[in-house]
């Protein structure tokens, strides 16, 4: 299998890479920066040095084809701004989706986040609510695409050790989840079809993984 990641230097996704590496797939990472390409070879991925923030969707496709997987776990991170949240975690979200169309790759994972729903009934125009207003239109986007998609919202992330024991559900209300346990999920998620067309909660819990995904 061949799985491509935007947001390839990320926590979850360097985790999700050793993972998905370790079980013999093929990994590629989409980075900004070319200094990041040596941390993905060393979790077992390739890099594609691409700025999501420039590039077209053609750009992205030619990346993607061939690819049985698209994930988005990209983010414009704490203390980007306001701008870059429409930018990073909607628009390069949106533009990832429309490339995976033109590539040919169905499957597609999102991860978005926590409290998305709620969104639009949100006024104030503090950071967070700008970056779930991001991620919010972020999933309407992929909602509407002919893709076998999955949202995943995790809950708050931790860096705790991994347990391998998880509450996966359409609804699980809130709760913390280490990183660890995030990429174990979405690893399984590439070939759970269950999971396609849905938006999936996740925090810690009792349930091991494989259980939790099979329960779908």
């Amino acid at each position: 299998m061949r799985v491509v990641i935007a947001g390839g230097h990320g926590q979850i996704a360097l985790r999700l890479t050793r993972l998905l590496s370790a079980d013999g797939h093929e990994v590629v990472g989409v980075v900004r920066n070319p200094d990041h390409e040596a941390d993905i070879a060393a979790a077992g991925g390739q890099a594609a040095v691409l700025d999501l923030e420039q590039a077209d969707a053609a750009a992205v496709a030619d990346v993607l084809r061939g690819a049985d997987v698209a994930i988005f776990s990209a983010g414009a991170g704490p203390g980007s701004g306001n701008a870059r949240k429409d930018t990073v975690d909607r628009g390069a979200a949106a533009l990832f989706a429309e490339a995976a169309e033109q590539a040919g790759v169905r499957r597609h994972i999102q991860v978005g986040s926590m409290g998305a729903d709620r969104a639009d009934s949100l006024t104030d125009d503090s950071t967070f609510t700008v970056y779930l207003k991001a991620k919010w239109a972020a999933e309407e986007d992929l909602r509407a695409r002919d893709l076998d998609w999955t949202v995943l919202r995790p809950g708050s992330l931790t860096d705790d050790p991994g347990t391998g024991t998880v509450y996966l559900a359409d609804k699980t209300g809130n709760g913390r989840i280490s990183r660890d346990d995030v990429a174990l999920v979405l690893a399984g998620l590439c070939d759970t079809p269950a999971a396609i067309g849905r938006t999936l909660e996740l925090v810690a819990g009792d349930t091991p993984v494989r259980d939790a995904l099979d329960n779908l």
